[in-house]
């Protein structure tokens, strides 16, 4: 195997992972991938119909395989878990998706895997902190998709609003992936200047914006309720975070990232921006909050602790 070959294994093949695996395929990024799921002929059916996408794409080996194949992995991706339904909230799929999760993280590990950790599923900022506790690993090679996705929903949200290239705008959403999470307006720009003023100056008032943060926090549910899953936006933002990983990029993405003292918080996984690169969480990037945005920080990051105590304390109960 060539120095430069990269691997990644997916765990989890439903609406997500199949979509991230499709996006994968679009991208010059690892030339192995290993799809597993408990439904080994959909793996097996998916890699077959995925592989025919390289011709036009880029080579990959892609395959049917099992948590051995992590062995040598640079990253394993897990989106395996029950999906949230019409009226349920992320939060309510803690206790199955623990469950879920502690089955999977440690045949992974005693694989002898030594590669960096990517979850997707929900809900995630817990599932990131299981991961976590589950393997051993350190902090910085555990990373959450966090708020990636509802960053790029509010960034979507203001460049229609503004008429702008959402990639143009500098906003983002921190704290739990989930209804606590909240726009960090107060420190957003567009072009170093106040995204704020640029905002007023439109004629859009703080209401408008607060519409938006609010039609952010619960795009997911109106997704759900049509067509039963989201998926493209988490797969692509997954996608994302990976070329960071694999391509060594230290750039600045918004993710569920282990807080060591910043904002006032720790042993929390939650929405933050970050440098990722090859190996992995390089650290955090803390944006200076108002007051305001701090006590909502802390409030999220305090319902992500007791949610989490209490479903390890189930876990455990159960064991």
């Amino acid at each position: 195997m060539s120095k430069n070959h990269q691997k990644v294994v997916l765990v989890g093949d439903g609406a997500v992972g199949s979509a991230y695996a499709f996006s994968l395929m679009h991208q010059n990024l690892a030339e192995e991938l290993v799809i597993v799921d408990v439904i080994k002929e959909r793996t097996e059916g998916d890699a077959l119909d995925l592989e025919d996408a390289q011709a036009f794409t880029s080579p990959k080996r892609v395959y049917a395989g099992d948590y051995s194949d992590a062995k040598d992995a640079d990253l394993v991706v897990i989106t395996a878990g029950a999906p949230q339904k019409p009226g349920e909230t992320r939060l309510d799929l803690v206790n199955k998706n623990l469950k879920i999760l502690s089955s999977i993280v440690k045949p992974i590990v005693d694989s002898g895997f030594d590669g960096i950790f990517l979850l997707a599923a929900n809900p995630v900022d817990i599932l990131t902190y299981a991961t976590w506790k589950f393997s051993g690993f350190p902090k910085n090679k555990v990373i959450g998709s966090g708020t990636s996705l509802d960053t790029s929903r509010l960034r979507v949200a203001l460049g229609k609003k503004l008429d702008l290239d959402p990639r143009s705008i500098e906003a983002y959403i921190l704290g739990e992936h989930g209804d606590t999470e909240f726009a960090a307006y107060d420190e957003a720009t567009i072009g170093s200047k106040s995204l704020l003023e640029i905002a007023a100056d439109k004629g859009i008032t703080k209401e408008d914006l607060l519409q938006i943060e609010d039609e952010t926090r619960n795009k997911a549910y109106e997704i759900i309720n049509r067509k039963g899953a989201t998926y493209y936006g988490v797969a692509t933002s997954l996608m994302r975070i990976t070329r960071a990983i694999l391509r060594d990029e230290n750039a600045v993405l918004p993710v569920g990232a282990a807080l060591d003292g910043e904002y006032g918080l720790d042993d929390v996984f939650i929405g933050t921006p970050a440098i990722i690169n090859a190996s992995g969480l390089a650290g955090v990037v803390e944006i200076n909050l108002s007051d305001d945005e701090k006590a909502k920080m802390a409030a999220s990051a305090e319902t992500l602790k007791q949610v989490t105590k209490d479903g390890l304390a189930a876990l455990d109960a159960e064991a």
